[in-house]
């Protein structure tokens, strides 16, 4: 892989629903089995999200799993997309991803978020209207405690003593943050190593922070979620995985993650989905397309990542869509990015000025 091209990787939430429950033993063994084949295939990066109280098993541990994870594999970057952090204790939460990123060799990377979800929030004792706050300071602490400070900190919502946070990671993880709101994204632009962008919506906005904040925007940093069915026929992999991704999205709909519950429209099938362009389904040639002009337009994307599995979906049909992307997509986009930065190179040589260009006569 070329050093300026971004990894691939896959996306879990480890969803059981009632619908197609099934042991969460055999899911979370089989699930660990799939990623761990996934890296041989040459799968870069997994991701773990959360939420809580959800009853299809929504993982709320994920750094339980990351560290699993962590053990079963030997390359792969293991990251959250994202953690709740003003549901936690930001300290327990540097301490756990400091132990992460020891066990695993410095591949951890935490990313968080400031949540939306009310019942979340009224469980765990926090206000969703200090969200804002919970989160910076949260990020703030963080930061301290990796550093080995003992500098004690008091702010709005935390105070902590003149305390070190042992040990540090001797390979300090990103700290990435996700939103999805312009205020919020303002923030992330402002105090994360990177952004979680979801559905490649929200890119622009976030650069366009960046560069208010005075910061290079050559520099800036995006681990792209992907919502995408990549199959050899996506349509006919749709009409059998595309209820799995119907639960999934009216779940998230009820909880308030694209705005007010009461009045945000629940899909009412799953061709509305990809009518509305929540999903989209790609074979391997639009994919390598479509992948390798948002690579190109957004050189600041160092990781694009896919749900390698829908609620509910069975195993065989993740792994499927798992090897159509490791083998008939990736390689095809790094070989193809690659022949486009040589002709980028050839342009810019047969463009530069010559040696003598404009040198006074006698003079050359």
């Amino acid at each position: 892989m070329a050093a300026d091209q971004p990894t691939f990787g896959l996306w879990y939430d480890f969803r059981n629903p009632e619908r197609w429950r099934r042991s969460f033993t055999d899911m979370c063994r089989e699930t660990l089995d799939q990623i761990t084949w996934a890296e041989s295939l040459g799968l870069e990066s997994v991701w773990l999200t959360e939420h809580h109280f959800c009853d299809d098993g929504y993982t709320p541990s994920p750094l339980v799993l990351a560290a699993a994870i962590g053990q079963r594999t030997t390359r792969m970057t293991i990251g959250t997309n994202l953690i709740v952090l003003p549901l936690h204790n930001p300290v327990r939460i540097a301490e756990d991803a400091a132990t992460l990123s020891l066990l695993t060799g410095g591949r951890f990377r935490l990313g968080v978020g400031q949540g939306y979800w009310q019942t979340e929030f009224a469980a765990f004792g926090r206000e969703l209207r200090y969200r804002p706050s919970l989160l910076e300071e949260g990020v703030a602490l963080i930061r301290r405690a990796w550093s080995g400070s003992r500098e004690p900190f008091t702010g709005k919502r935390f105070t902590f003593p003149d305390l070190p946070i042992t040990p540090v990671p001797e390979q300090r993880p990103p700290l990435l943050v996700g939103a999805m709101q312009p205020r919020a994204i303002e923030r992330a632009a402002r105090i994360a190593d990177g952004f979680l962008s979801t559905q490649n919506q929200h890119q622009e906005t976030y650069l366009e922070a960046v560069a208010r904040l005075g910061k290079p925007v050559a520099e800036a940093r995006i681990y792209a979620g992907q919502w995408a069915i990549i199959a050899e026929d996506p349509e006919r992999t749709w009409a059998r995985i595309g209820d799995h991704a119907l639960y999934q999205l009216n779940e998230y709909v009820s909880w308030g993650a694209f705005g007010p519950p009461e009045s945000t429209p629940r899909f009412e099938n799953r061709d509305q989905i990809i009518a509305a362009g929540a999903y989209r389904l790609w074979d391997a040639d639009t994919a390598v397309r479509e992948l390798t002009e948002l690579i190109r337009s957004r050189p600041q994307i160092k990781d694009l990542h896919f749900w390698a599995q829908l609620p509910g979906e069975p195993i065989e049909s993740g792994c499927e869509r798992i090897e159509y992307l490791a083998t008939r997509v990736i390689p095809q986009v790094r070989a193809r990015l690659a022949a486009l930065a040589e002709e980028d190179a050839r342009s810019a040589v047969a463009g530069a000025p010559s040696a003598t260009a404009g040198t006074a006569p006698g003079r050359a």
